[in-house]
């Protein structure tokens, strides 16, 4: 169905950017600059210079940046990472293609993982920290890389959801051994297909991806290293993307200002929780905007009905997919949250009318229902 307000609009996206986009297309096109070419090396340069980090190693998916990542810090079979359940599949696959196993913990109120269990779950197996910063929002990162010291694990962040966000003046995917991003075409920065990068300052991490990416080959030697995968992100999708940094800024500042206008146009809605969560040294950017309510489904029916596209991450426990074979840790806050969050249209594109609009149709949910009804 058309929908009056869209989760977001790939082609109003599309259509802001053409000139810039189909110039940059061309350029690849007309030097038949398709892999591997100076686009892609500019774009790795400028990435890494907005997280702020000497390296960035562009790939074709947020996942092979959180599996070349671990492999880079040397996790592999009998190895344990933690990490958190509340996340795209991806997160914990990476752990499990690398032979290690994952111990997944419970989140904290804002998603993120709850800081305050990991030390809990540290075995003399533990290699590693995985935190995921969800929705735009990074994790609690002083308290998780004191305890990676205080242990001597390594920390990888999984940054997908989280470009451009900061904790403590620092960006999602600079404090750990390596960031991992997504440019999923739907992420605060996305390509027209899919993509990633994995971010580090340690050039050993660096040098494996750069080389894990392209079949194991060092691309100046052509010496093989290693039996690889084919994991480099398009030339094309390089350059889109370069076009799309440059925006970025501007797009985290509305952002913003459209989280705010929900927060304005939501406040006082009893039995409804709102992403707005102390910023103790986080300064969020929104990937999603995301409500908890355990009126969810009926919710998302009423805004379907009224024209209001949403999204649901995720709407059970990963445990609870068969086909991925993982036990059930026992996780509350996780199963709760699967029952009852919502994400709400949020993009670079989004109007403050048509946050108005959504807004008003959640009040009219709510006061149909009354005040203490859940």
């Amino acid at each position: 169905m058309a929908y009056k307000v869209p989760f977001i609009d790939p082609k109003l996206h599309y259509q802001n950017l053409k000139a810039e986009i189909d110039g940059a297309i061309q350029d690849c096109l007309c030097n038949g600059d398709l892999i591997y070419r100076h686009q892609l090396r500019e774009f790795e340069k400028d990435l890494a210079e907005f997280v702020g980090v000497k390296y960035a190693v562009g790939l074709n998916s947020g996942y092979h940046a959180l599996l070349f990542a671990l492999m880079g810090i040397g996790v592999g079979p009998g190895d344990e990472v933690i990490t958190v359940a509340h996340t795209f599949v991806a997160t914990v696959s990476a752990i499990i293609h690398c032979g290690a196993t994952p111990i997944l913990i419970d989140v904290a109120p804002d998603y993120n993982i709850d800081a305050d269990r990991i030390e809990a779950a540290i075995t003399p197996r533990t290699k590693a920290l995985l935190p995921v910063h969800l929705n735009g929002r990074v994790a609690a990162m002083d308290q998780i890389m004191s305890i990676a010291r205080r242990h001597r694990i390594s920390v990888v962040e999984d940054a997908a959801q989280a470009l451009g966000a900061t904790f403590n003046g620092q960006m999602a995917g600079s404090m750990g051994a390596a960031g991992c991003f997504s440019f999923y075409p739907f992420k605060v920065l996305g390509g027209f297909g899919d993509g990633g990068s994995l971010t580090t300052n340690d050039p050993q991490v660096a040098q494996m991806a750069s080389r894990l990416r392209y079949n194991g080959e060092d691309r100046e030697t052509g010496e093989y290293h290693y039996h690889g995968q084919t994991a480099l992100l398009d030339n094309v999708q390089a350059a889109v993307l370069s076009v799309k940094l440059r925006h970025l800024p501007v797009w985290l500042k509305h952002r913003r200002g459209v989280a705010e206008r929900y927060r304005r146009g939501l406040s006082g809605i009893n039995n409804l929780a709102l992403p707005h969560f102390p910023e103790t040294g986080q300064w969020d950017i929104f990937q999603n905007y995301v409500i908890r309510t355990r009126a969810r489904d009926r919710l998302r029916e009423y805004l379907r009905e009224a024209g209001v596209e949403t999204l649901v991450h995720w709407p059970k426990p990963m445990w609870e997919h068969r086909g991925l074979g993982l036990k059930n840790p026992g996780l509350p806050e996780t199963e709760a949250i699967c029952r009852e969050v919502i994400s709400l249209p949020m993009s670079a594109e989004t109007t403050f009318e048509q946050v108005d609009y959504t807004t008003g149709q959640i009040r009219e949910f709510f006061s149909r229902r009354g005040p203490d009804r859940s």
